[in-house]
């Protein structure tokens, strides 16, 4: 493998850190990005790469986001992101390894600060809290910041997918308006629900066609298969899986005015972001729409207020898309990259 510092995605990393517990099989990347704005925060992913090379790159392209979406939310953090190696498709976590993982954060004295992502739950955030209080996401008590991030992120991708609808549509009311929605775990089907209560109409996939299809019956929705959703023809199409589906090829395909969703790093390449913008479509980029789940437990973490602050914060989402777009519209360059030099400047680099 490559040393981390010539990886196309390392941009200056502070650190990035592996380990290793033969004791349990813990194979864990832990990458922070920047600590300016305050400890880097962001959450662990438990996942199967096809080479150690692969789990780096994700952790230096999650890291670096979580460090713009921190910055862009106004939260007093930096970015960081966990990665534990799966060893196989499918395989579970295990008690010791999160055992592990949590003397791993530990170790980095408060730089990093871990959270749940994809393969975790707050009952694994328990595990890990038990080595290091440098740890958020944990259950709360009602009313209090913090617990279960994906309702939040929800909540926040739902607030800014209306507002896409309004600037690429002239509405926000979703009645009729055709939303795809490619994934639909906690967030993806958290936003499903809360535009199905609009009366959007929606199109789901998902690689559990199963989930996608009982999902449907529900919500009065379509499902199809989920390599064939970026396709289709919709007024908006929100992805909300893993990252790195937007590539020349997909948005030549792309049948919608409009991009908005949460998964992380949704641009394959920085070009992809200047391909949406030439064809003339709307792009939300996806850390600043995505940052309910931050906001949640970000503030659980730095004791700043309750619930209300956190829901108050989230209503804040499309006024930074609307700032993003607006100089996108009068300088002529991609939202993405107008997001990514406002978070730069935030995070003074």
């Amino acid at each position: 493998m490559a040393a981390a510092w010539d990886l196309p995605n390392f941009d200056d990393h502070e650190g990035v850190h592996l380990f290793a517990d033969p004791a349990s099989g813990l194979r864990a990347v832990i990458a922070v990005h920047s600590t300016t704005l305050g400890p880097a925060a962001g959450g662990v992913r438990f996942w199967h790469y096809a080479s150690s090379e692969q789990a780096v790159t994700d952790a230096l392209r999650l890291s670096r986001g979580m460090s713009f979406k921190n910055a862009m939310a106004g939260l007093e953090l930096g970015g960081g992101k966990g990665v534990v190696l799966a060893g196989s498709p499918g395989a579970t976590i295990s008690e010791a390894q999160l055992v592990a993982f949590g003397r791993a954060v530990e170790s980095l004295g408060g730089r990093y600060v871990t959270a749940e992502d994809v393969g975790m739950s707050e009952e694994r955030m328990k595990v890990i809290a038990g080595e290091t209080r440098h740890v958020s996401g944990l259950p709360v008590a009602s009313g209090a910041a913090g617990g279960d991030p994906g309702p939040y992120t929800a909540r926040g991708i739902y607030l800014g997918v209306k507002a896409a609808a309004k600037r690429a549509l002239g509405t926000d009311d979703m009645r009729g308006v055709h939303v795809a929605i490619q994934g639909v775990g906690s967030v993806g089907g958290g936003l499903a629900r809360l535009l199905a209560k609009d009366g959007a109409r929606l199109t789901l996939a998902d690689v559990d066609t199963m989930k996608a299809e009982a999902l449907a019956a529900m919500l009065g929705a379509v499902a199809m298969p989920a390599d064939a959703i970026l396709g289709v023809e919709a007024d908006i199409v929100s992805p909300n899986a893993l990252g790195a589906i937007l590539d020349e090829s997909t948005i030549a395909g792309l049948k919608t005015g409009v991009v908005a969703g949460g998964a992380n790093n949704q641009l394959a390449t920085r070009e992809d972001g200047r391909r949406l913008h030439e064809r003339g479509i709307l792009y939300a980029p996806d850390y600043v729409i995505n940052a309910g789940g931050i906001i949640n437990v970000g503030l659980e973490y730095l004791g700043h207020g309750d619930e209300a602050e956190v829901m108050a914060r989230i209503a804040r989402i499309p006024e930074r898309l609307d700032e993003v777009w607006d100089e996108s519209a009068s300088t002529g360059r991609p939202a993405s990259e107008v997001a990514d030099a406002i978070a730069m400047r935030l995070i003074g680099r």
